[in-house]
């Protein structure tokens, strides 16, 4: 797992991020799967029939090791970063990195130090006054051909977490059938 954890890390670092309200997704099942602002977990549910979590990384960062753009967004403060693959029926779908600064796992219903292997999308939008925002989309040419990705800022009871998304080459996004 440490393999596509590097992998995946180096590609998201990679990608050139455009406002959502500026990138121009080619069709509907882009749309659908990029511009979306509820639970991307509840999404991926939809279309298989176990979502699952790999949990690759679950640590403590310090703010040095922050890009500027995510110290801006969350403060500058120690995070607990998690990464994650979600698979759809034991396919590797999504990778996904969350930091979450630790004043935000405070004073919260769910402890998310021990999210596990249960998404985070199901438990942050499980809250009254889950939304996100900031929402930024992206591609990126790998040697496994062109992937896309989205980052935002989700908001959890008024405390903030970034999470970025990589979107594998086995995710529904590809796919050939149009969401209705």
């Amino acid at each position: 797992m440490s393999d596509i954890n590097s992998w995946c890390a180096s590609v998201l670092k990679r990608v050139q991020w455009q406002e959502a309200d500026t990138f121009e997704c080619s069709n509907d099942l882009q749309r659908y799967w990029l511009l979306g602002l509820d639970s991307l977990s509840r999404r991926l549910e939809q279309h298989c029939n176990v979502l699952s979590v790999s949990v690759l990384d679950n640590t403590h960062v310090n703010p040095d090791k922050l890009t500027v753009e995510e110290e801006a967004l969350l403060s500058g403060e120690v995070c607990l970063r998690r990464k994650v693959i979600l698979k759809g029926d034991q396919q590797s779908w999504v990778y996904g990195r969350t930091l979450i600064p630790l004043s935000s796992l405070q004073d919260q219903p769910h402890d998310l130090t021990r999210q596990g292997h249960t998404p985070l999308g199901i438990t942050v939008f499980s809250a009254q006054s889950a939304h996100r925002d900031k929402l930024q989309v992206g591609t990126i040419m790998t040697e496994r051909g062109e992937l896309f990705a989205r980052r935002s800022r989700l908001w959890m009871n008024n405390k903030p977490m970034l999470v970025a998304e990589l979107f594998l080459p086995e995710a529904p996004i590809y796919s050939k059938e149009v969401e209705s």
